[in-house]
């Protein structure tokens, strides 16, 4: 096996723990402690679950720091087909990264937020905008990590290390996370009418990559 192939097997498994970490998170903690449009009841299930409160934002630094190592394995891999466009999409990428990181600290103040002498009813609402805030936060990322997705994809064709049904995949969900931020950003009602399936490509297009990546590696003949 070549170190192209051990670096392609590698990336994969750091992409799937980036996506496991991130749905994790997102989704099984985050998702299941929020409740929509009810600040009281998101608080008290928070505080009342801060133990798993904090696994997740473990979770959030354990993405992004297989994020951080798929991006490098993945400027060195595709960067052969166009090391400029290669470096780009590299930057995109930390730049989505550097933007989460960030956006994590919301999550943080939120635990903090008992430390404070104010009201409870001020507590609940301000622990409601810090996590509505967050959600925002992780949109403009994900503007970032679609335009990445959205390179990847066109490295991936012109360099022809994987089949071009994996690149197609990748555009989908590059495509799909740069439409949707941008729509819930700056037309939230328009985005409120956008399909609950309309970001399905997202996560199979980047799992995709990481399955492929893990199980098959890249093509040898053109590493």
């Amino acid at each position: 096996m070549t170190a192209d192939a051990k670096y392609a097997r590698l990336a994969g498994v750091t992409y799937l723990g980036t996506i496991v970490c991130g749905v994790y998170a997102e989704v099984f903690v985050r998702g299941a402690l929020a409740v929509r449009g009810d600040a009281a009841a998101t608080a008290q299930a928070i505080f009342a679950s801060e133990p798993l409160f904090r696994v997740g934002l473990i979770a959030d630094l354990a993405m992004l720091a297989c994020y951080i190592v798929v991006t490098i394995l993945l400027f060195g891999l595709f960067g052969r087909a166009s090391p400029r466009v290669s470096a780009i999409a590299a930057a995109f990428s930390m730049i989505g990264i550097a933007v989460l990181t960030c956006d994590t600290l919301l999550l943080t103040m939120i635990l903090r937020m008992r430390d404070l002498t104010q009201s409870q009813q001020s507590l609940t609402d301000a622990a409601y905008l810090m996590l509505r805030v967050h959600g925002d936060g992780y949109k403009i990322s994900l503007v970032f990590f679609g335009a990445y997705c959205l390179l990847l994809s066109w490295l991936i064709w012109s360099g022809r290390l994987l089949p071009k049904a994996v690149s197609f995949a990748v555009a989908a969900a590059g495509a799909c996370n740069v439409v949707n931020s941008l729509a819930w950003l700056g037309a939230p009602e328009w985005a409120a009418r956008l399909p609950q399936y309309f970001t399905m490509p997202t996560l199979l297009g980047e799992l995709a990559l990481a399955l492929w990546l893990l199980v098959f590696g890249i093509r040898e003949s053109e590493a």
